[in-house]
């Protein structure tokens, strides 16, 4: 029983350390990624102090004009809210940092992809060339979306291929065509998670496992893409993740 029990101790006491340790890196993470973002954004500290200075104001003025409630209190809980609000300010202006420099490089896309949370089951180069264009597939309940990037000479044939292999396993599941870019009828890449969480939602969790479970045994069998270059990761991805742990806390 006492061997349980210290082992028990053990357990907890390796979580706790192990939950300390999580918080100290997501620390350095933001704080790195603010260091990286306030020397290439010479706005970002007057923004943050002054989303802080006016919130707080707000609340004395709603204090001392409309009697709101006690100034002891509004004070706090401006301050509160000011630097809540400037946080997401902050991760906000580091994504868009983080985008800006990723856009045009070769698997910008698929990263971008990469990073979309929730229900979405996505392939990152089902289909590319030599030149580092791609065709990357994503699951969700629109259906299947195709996301190509590169050269649309190089890459349209290849997201055509690549769009009635999928036709013929997915049956009636609707299959959407999106090219990655700034020209007449792209999407730019900040604007791909959006687009692609705008799309209705055509199919439910239970079909979208059926179609995954299909397009991944036709990737078994034929090896569509298995071996294809994705691309270097952007540069400034790991901002990218920083800016994502600032908006969780």
């Amino acid at each position: 029983m006492a061997k349980a029990q210290d082992t028990s101790k053990e357990a907890k006491a390796a979580a706790k350390a192990a939950r300390k340790a999580a918080s100290k890196e997501r620390r350095q993470q933001i704080w790195q990624a603010f260091q990286m973002q306030r020397k290439e954004d010479k706005a970002l500290i007057p923004l943050m102090a002054g989303v802080i200075v006016g919130v707080t104001l707000i609340f004395v003025l709603l204090s001392l004009l409309a009697n709101f409630g006690p100034l002891w209190l509004m004070i706090p809980l401006g301050l509160i809210l000011g630097v809540l609000l400037s946080f997401i300010l902050f991760g906000r202006r580091v994504q868009k940092t983080v985008y800006r420099k990723a856009d045009g490089q070769p698997g910008a896309a698929g990263w971008a992809l990469g990073n979309i949370r929730g229900q979405w089951r996505v392939q990152q180069a089902v289909a590319g060339t030599s030149h580092l264009d791609a065709v990357h597939r994503v699951i969700g309940k629109p259906g299947v979306i195709l996301v190509a990037e590169g050269q649309a000479s190089r890459i349209k044939p290849l997201m055509a291929q690549e769009k009635k292999k999928v036709a013929r396993v997915v049956g009636d599941t609707p299959v959407y065509e999106v090219m990655v870019g700034d020209g007449e009828g792209e999407v730019p890449l900040a604007k791909l998670e959006r687009y692609i969480r705008k799309l209705p939602n055509n199919i439910d969790r239970n079909r979208m496992e059926a179609v995954d479970g299909r397009l991944s045994a036709l990737k078994a069998k034929g090896g569509a893409g298995a071996a294809l270059p994705k691309g270097p990761m952007p540069q400034g991805a790991k901002m990218r993740s920083a800016a994502r742990t600032v908006r969780r806390r």
